[in-house]
C-alpha cells in the first residue's frame, strides 16, 4: 500500500487559524463539493471545454432534476466555480462554463475520484462482508 505522509499538525493549525465565519464557510464548501451533483456537474462543464446551455448540462448529468441542477449551478456560480451568461434573446439563452478556479478544484479532487474508482472492488467486498453480518 502506497501512503503519503500527511502533516496533520499543519492541517490542524490551518483550520484552527480560521475565524468562526471562515470555518463555517469551509464546512459549507466541503459539503457542497461532496454533495450528490456538484462534482459531476463541474466535470461535465470541464469535459465540454466550452460554455453549455442548461439543457445540455442536464442531458449529461443523468438523473438530476431541473430543480436540483438549477440549485447546483447557482451554488457553484456563487462560489466562483462556474460562470453564468445570459443572452438577451427571445427566448432567453443561458450558458454555463467552468471557471479556472473550478478547474483548479477538479484538479485537486481528481486523484480522490480515481482512487475510489480503482478501489471499487474493495468497497464492494467490504459491503458484502458487512451485509453478511
Amino acid at each position: 500500500m502506497k501512503s503519503k505522509k500527511i502533516d496533520w499538525d499543519k492541517a490542524k493549525q490551518l483550520c484552527e487559524g480560521l475565524t468562526e465565519e471562515q470555518d463555517a464557510l469551509t464546512r459549507e464548501l466541503v459539503s457542497r463539493i461532496a454533495d450528490k451533483w456538484s462534482l459531476w456537474t463541474m466535470a461535465v462543464l470541464a469535459e465540454a471545454g466550452a460554455a453549455l446551455r442548461f439543457s445540455r448540462v442536464m442531458e449529461h448529468v443523468e438523473g438530476i432534476s431541473q430543480k436540483s441542477l438549477t440549485k447546483t449551478l447557482r451554488g457553484l456560480e456563487r462560489d466562483g466555480l462556474v460562470t453564468r451568461k445570459v443572452f438577451a434573446e427571445v427566448p432567453p439563452r443561458v450558458e454555463y462554463e467552468i471557471t479556472d478556479f473550478g478547474m483548479e478544484l477538479l484538479d485537486q479532487v481528481a486523484p480522490l475520484w480515481a482512487w475510489v474508482a480503482q478501489s471499487v472492488n474493495m468497497f464492494q467486498h467490504a459491503r458484502t462482508k458487512f451485509d453478511r453480518g
